[in-house]
């Protein structure tokens, strides 16, 4: 089974230039995650939602049009989900307004999709985010009780130093704060970093400040990420990030269980 993992910073956009087909094309994902859609199902085309073999669901923000949204892509014949949930299960709070999460539950495994907030607008966001990244985890392992989980997203923020070109520099700042790094140390306690499980230290980027035209010089962040519950550590048998596609300001990333 192949996953695809990609923060497309706007699917029409993406869907404009061709590079959504392309992927598709290229790549034959069984399964296509998507974040940062930034679009509702009403404002996409009935070619974008009905890709030919593939069933989709969409997760759009509450609060506003063109912000944050979350997809999945499965194909019909063989991974067709038993039910997909669009929250975290806490629609009292302002943490599921934001079309930030979607968990499909199949035969085998369950399969969240998650876009994590960025935190830097305020202190009341950055506190968002943190709480966020513990709801995710208390779901993980809620979900766990009963089968694998896969999990596939941007958590905006890094491991640790080895995920961005200059860590230094970016010491204690945004995505590299150490209640950020501690949250994430639970994850990579709790679950496989698939990335590192199959590729040691090798060094590579997801997501490039396209203001500073970064990607060109290769300064980037790692800060998408596949994790699997450790159950499943046998079954990866290929994990990589796609550096050289272009078309957003992320890349995707490649997830291959024998499942």
């Amino acid at each position: 089974m192949k996953i695809i993992s990609w923060n497309v910073n706007g699917i029409r956009a993406i869907w404009k230039k061709g590079k959504l087909q392309e992927l598709i094309k290229q790549e034959n994902p069984d399964i296509l995650i998507l974040q940062e859609t930034k679009s509702t199902p009403d404002q996409l085309t009935d070619e974008m939602i009905n890709m030919s073999g593939y069933v989709s669901y969409f997760e759009s923000s509450s609060m506003r049009k063109g912000y944050s949204g979350v997809a999945i892509y499965t194909k019909i014949d063989n991974y067709t989900p038993i039910k997909v949930n669009g929250t975290l299960g806490l629609k009292d709070k302002f943490l599921d307004n934001e079309g930030r999460t979607l968990i499909a539950e199949y035969d085998k495994f369950y399969l969240m999709n998650c876009y994590w907030p960025n935190g830097g607008k305020s202190v009341e966001h950055y506190n968002y985010k943190l709480e966020y990244y513990d709801h995710t985890l208390k779901l993980m392992q809620k979900l766990e009780k009963k089968k694998p989980v896969i999990f596939a997203g941007d958590v905006n923020a890094t491991v640790a130093d080895i995920d961005l070109a200059r860590p230094k520099e970016n010491k204690d700042k945004l995505g590299c704060t150490k209640p950020e790094r501690d949250r994430l140390a639970l994850f990579c306690n709790s679950y496989i970093d698939t990335f590192r499980h199959t590729n040691g230290d090798k060094i590579k980027y997801t997501w490039w400040d396209m203001k500073t035209r970064s990607r060109e010089k290769n300064v980037g962040w790692r800060i998408d990420y596949f994790y699997t519950s450790k159950s499943l550590a046998d079954k990866i048998s290929h994990a990589d990030i796609m550096d050289d596609f272009l078309g957003s300001d992320h890349c995707p990333i490649v997830l291959e269980l024998d499942i």
